[in-house]
């Protein structure tokens, strides 16, 4: 890769200026998937100095600012008192200690990864996202859209309630990327499921989900009868690291744990 400018902003304002004036122009955040953007980048531009870097409690949402590192999302306590953990463990099982010592909440979510553990939980909790421009928007609503956003994500907002979280994924190695990851939650009597590294994004299984909130058999068979749903409603594909068949096994057996797991 080769930076043409390297750019420390002194402002949120700045930083936004330089970006929505140069389409070639990136945010660095981290810096951890640097070589996933273009191999030539005019203007690299540094936020760590614009205070993006807290995790504070306010009224019923915990916000993590933007350039919050992956590792402080792991051995925060306030992080880790949601849901069961879910958050926290999925920031975890992220490569090694080096890598979530430099990679950002806020720059895992503006690149949409498919490989990203920690975005398919954060999918289930009804997380919101702040921008600079745009304001707030769903995760969700975020992950959905198909235009690579411009604008710069501040913070994200995790609603604070009562709620059981669970998160799985499966590697090759513990440092690898996964082949498949899995979370489900159940708050205020709803449940949410999302699967990710499909080798896609994550997404929501919107069908599974649904007959959740409608089953009225015993509970081991609305388990079984969504997790299948799940499976056969997302899409998979296969690549280096498992087939599609492969990762449609791993969801179903996920989700199914899952669901058994938030509801006892």
């Amino acid at each position: 890769m080769k930076i043409k400018k390297y750019i420390k902003a002194g402002s949120v304002e700045e930083a936004y200026g330089i970006l929505e004036g140069n389409p070639k122009a990136a945010v660095v955040a981290g810096g951890a998937w640097l070589k996933l953007l273009p191999t030539e980048v005019d203007e690299a531009i540094d936020i760590s100095g614009l205070g993006l870097d807290t995790i504070e409690k306010k009224g019923d949402f915990l916000e993590i600012g933007s350039m919050v590192t992956l590792r402080s999302i792991e051995t925060s306590p306030e992080v880790r008192a949601l849901y069961d953990g879910v958050i926290s463990d999925a920031a975890e099982k992220i490569m090694g200690v080096t890598v979530r010592n430099i990679a950002t909440i806020g720059g895992t979510i503006a690149g949409k990864y498919g490989f990203s553990d920690i975005i398919t939980p954060l999918m289930t909790l009804g997380t919101q996202l702040e921008f600079y421009k745009g304001g707030s928007i769903g995760l969700v609503e975020f992950m959905n859209e198909q235009a690579k956003s411009r604008d710069l994500l501040l913070k994200i907002r995790i609603p604070v309630a009562e709620g059981r979280g669970f998160y799985k994924t499966m590697k090759i190695t513990a440092i690898d990327f996964p082949i498949l990851n899995t979370a489900v939650s159940y708050i205020g009597g709803k449940t949410v499921i999302a699967v990710g590294s499909r080798p896609y994004k994550a997404a929501l299984a919107e069908k599974a989900m649904a007959y959740m909130d409608t089953c009225a058999s015993q509970e081991a068979d609305c388990c079984e009868r969504a997790a299948m749903t799940a499976a056969a409603e997302m899409k998979f594909g296969s690549n280096s690291r498992g087939s599609a068949e492969y990762r449609k096994q791993l969801c179903e057996a996920f989700v199914r744990e899952g669901l058994q797991e938030v509801k006892s």
